[in-house]
């Protein structure tokens, strides 16, 4: 019989991950791996590191929030690719690992000898993931690619925006964290395979596809015949009534997901001739008389705050919301009584990241270690990869490696 993990642990305990990401799409793939149990080394660039420790302000101490929000759980190591004796220590800390994840462009990787088909026939059981914007493959493999540019070309800008105006990009790294969080998945379905198996695997994450995934149901409607659809507001395409409406005081957002909630709804809050009317009973008939809908519902609903509506519509089961502003997020509730919100230890609350959005029982309190500052274990982790104390003064002396020490002389 197969014991129990022991609790706090997670189910990754023991795997080694190293990270050779910037930005947000791949730390935050190594991230949610570490909130598992996963022993992450993120290696970084001597005197810069990590593009995303210069995203700001604002800065804290000198740390950015955005860096801190995808970065914790991590040891940090600092080696200079372009020297032969850094890029040979990055092998040897590769040779013992069970996943690597690079966005690097594949020039650099192939000119290293750290691409997949060069990796994978050297360590057949490493779980290899590429993250880029559009692929490994496909006429544009080699184009560069951001959050913004993988909004753009999916189509996700197309519908996103007030009804009849102009496309605009979700206003959150959403093609980063959607890739960080599918890369995470594709990578533990992975680790399954070689821990039972011992073969690795070669895992192509981009921008594109992910966005593409967000799109999937609008892609589906428009190939079967649906109009080519266009910027529309808090208005769903398909559902009515599945929109934000003005209340007293503020907007208020409800969810109408099937005809027996149309009814609660309507008796709720006192419109009990649309509950009767014959052509709203199904979905098809409420999007044909949308506009009519929502000009009725609008009506009633602006005659009372939100915070009553709150209460009517929660009686009724039927799902609403205030359209809460972040300095409401942060102090709600249910955020609050889940734990969702992760203060970074040593800020006194000034740095903030989010729980990762899956909670597992075997542990019950979420590891929460700070992003850690560039190069702070680079030390450490050669130690454990066996290089002497001789070799590591040399890797520094020869600026194939920095170490904190290093840095804070300023050397």
């Amino acid at each position: 019989m197969q014991s129990e993990p022991e609790p706090g642990t997670g189910p990754l305990a023991g795997l080694k991950v190293i990270d050779l990401t910037t930005s947000y799409a791949g730390p935050t793939a190594a991230m949610y791996l570490a909130d598992l149990g996963a022993d992450v080394i993120k290696v970084e660039r001597p005197g810069t590191g990590d593009d995303a420790r210069w995203w700001g302000p604002p800065f804290v101490e000198s740390r950015s929030a955005w860096f801190a929000s995808a970065n914790r759980n991590k040891r940090s190591v600092a080696i200079d690719l372009r020297k032969p004796s850094g890029l040979a220590t990055l092998r040897t800390l590769i040779s013992t690992a069970d996943v690597f994840i690079e966005n690097l462009n594949p020039a650099k990787l192939r000119s290293a000898k750290i691409d997949p088909a060069t990796l994978r026939e050297e360590c057949p059981r490493l779980v290899y993931c590429a993250i880029s914007g559009f692929g490994l493959t496909g006429p544009d493999r080699a184009l560069p690619g951001y959050d913004l540019v993988a909004q753009a070309r999916s189509g996700l800008m197309s519908v996103t925006g007030a009804a009849g105006g102009t496309p605009q990009r979700v206003s959150t790294a959403l093609s980063d964290i959607v890739t960080g969080m599918c890369a995470a998945l594709a990578i533990s379905a992975a680790v399954v395979r070689q821990r039972e198996h011992g073969v690795g695997e070669l895992i192509d994450m981009s921008l594109l596809d992910c966005d593409l995934a967000l799109m999937a149901p609008r892609i589906a409607a428009y190939v079967a015949g649906a109009p080519e659809p266009a910027p529309s507001g808090g208005t769903d395409s398909v559902l009515a009534v599945y929109q934000t409406f003005s209340a007293a005081d503020r907007e208020l957002a409800v969810a109408i997901g099937n005809d027996a909630m149309w009814v609660r709804f309507c008796e709720a809050i006192g419109l009990h001739h649309l509950a009767r009317d014959d052509k709203l009973t199904d979905n098809e008939g409420r999007r044909s008389h949308r506009s009519t809908i929502v000009d009725v519902v609008g009506a009633r609903l602006r005659e009372r705050p939100a915070a009553d509506w709150l209460t009517v519509l929660a009686d009724a089961q039927v799902p609403c919301s205030l359209v809460q502003g972040l300095s409401e997020v942060i102090v709600d509730p249910q955020v609050a009584a889940r734990g969702s919100l992760l203060s970074v230890p040593g800020t006194d609350g000034r740095l903030t990241s989010v729980h990762s959005p899956f909670r597992l029982a075997s542990i019950p309190q979420p590891r929460n270690d700070p992003s850690p500052e560039r190069a702070a274990h680079t030390v450490e982790v050669l130690r454990e990869h066996g290089f002497s104390e001789a070799e590591i003064d040399q890797l520094v002396i020869s600026g194939a490696v920095e170490t904190a020490a290093h840095q804070r002389a300023g050397r």
